[in-house]
Parts: structure tokens; C-alpha cells; sequence
């Protein structure tokens, strides 16, 4: 039961993304040429949202939806971390025109090719994990 209460949380959100033109390659590119706020606004929006709701969960007490407590672990800063990370999420971005979340949203959306992009993440994460115990965190 737990499966179909994900999968229609998931499909609501592809939908949602789609509809809002956030999968959109043209919208990623107008973003990365500085010419449309569409995509700062919807990022900028989220972000605003997260602190929001990150806020309600740690003095509200919020549990998931399985009812499990919501634990949020500190993090130690790491500028190498941080600029690394988001240099390789960046370029990834930008020469793919797909963000890790709307990538399986692309495949529903017949986008095809996008199946390279997907398989290169999963090739990337399983790299990570080989090389985690050695990299900057």
C-alpha cells in the first residue's frame, strides 16, 4: 500500500513539473543565458518553500507519512564540498538540460534520449559510492 501512496505522490509532482514547463530543455537554456526568470522564479520559490517547511518540521515536530519522526542531521560546512559538488551538478545540468529530478519525468514524456542521461547518473552515483570514503565531506 505504501508503493501506491508514492507513486501517486511522484505522479502528481511529474505532472505538476510538466505542466509548469520546469522539464522544459528551452526553459534550463533561457536560464542559462540569463534571457527568462521562469526558472529562478520556480527555484527561487522552492527554495523559499524548503526553509519554510524545514522550519514547521523541527519546531512543530512534524512526522513522514509513515508516521516516523523526521530526524535532520547537522551538517560540518565544507566550502570544497559545496563547490565541487555544485560545480559537477552544474555542468551536469547544463549539458545535459536535465536536472536529476525531472529526469524520469522526461522518460514518461517520451523524451527518449534522456535514457543516457539517466544511466551516466546511475553510473555516477555508483562511482561515488566506490570513491565516498576518499573524496572531500
Amino acid at each position: 500500500m505504501k508503493f501506491f501512496r508514492y507513486l501517486f505522490i511522484g505522479a502528481i509532482f511529474g505532472i505538476t513539473l510538466a505542466k509548469a514547463e520546469v522539464i522544459s530543455w528551452f526553459r534550463i537554456y533561457e536560464m542559462f543565458k540569463f534571457q527568462s526568470f521562469h526558472m529562478y522564479g520556480v527555484i527561487g520559490s522552492a527554495i523559499l518553500i524548503g526553509i519554510i517547511v524545514i522550519q514547521l518540521i523541527k519546531r512543530k515536530k512534524i512526522k513522514s507519512i509513515d508516521g516516523e519522526p523526521i530526524m535532520i542531521v547537522p551538517k560540518k560546512f565544507s566550502w570544497a564540498r559545496y563547490l565541487i559538488g555544485g560545480t559537477i551538478f552544474g555542468l551536469g545540468w547544463a549539458l545535459t538540460g536535465a536536472c536529476p529530478g525531472p529526469m524520469f519525468i522526461l522518460l514518461g514524456n517520451g523524451v527518449g534520449v534522456i535514457l543516457v542521461v539517466i544511466a551516466s547518473a546511475m553510473l555516477g552515483t555508483y562511482v561515488y559510492g566506490k570513491l565516498r570514503h576518499k573524496l572531500p565531506h
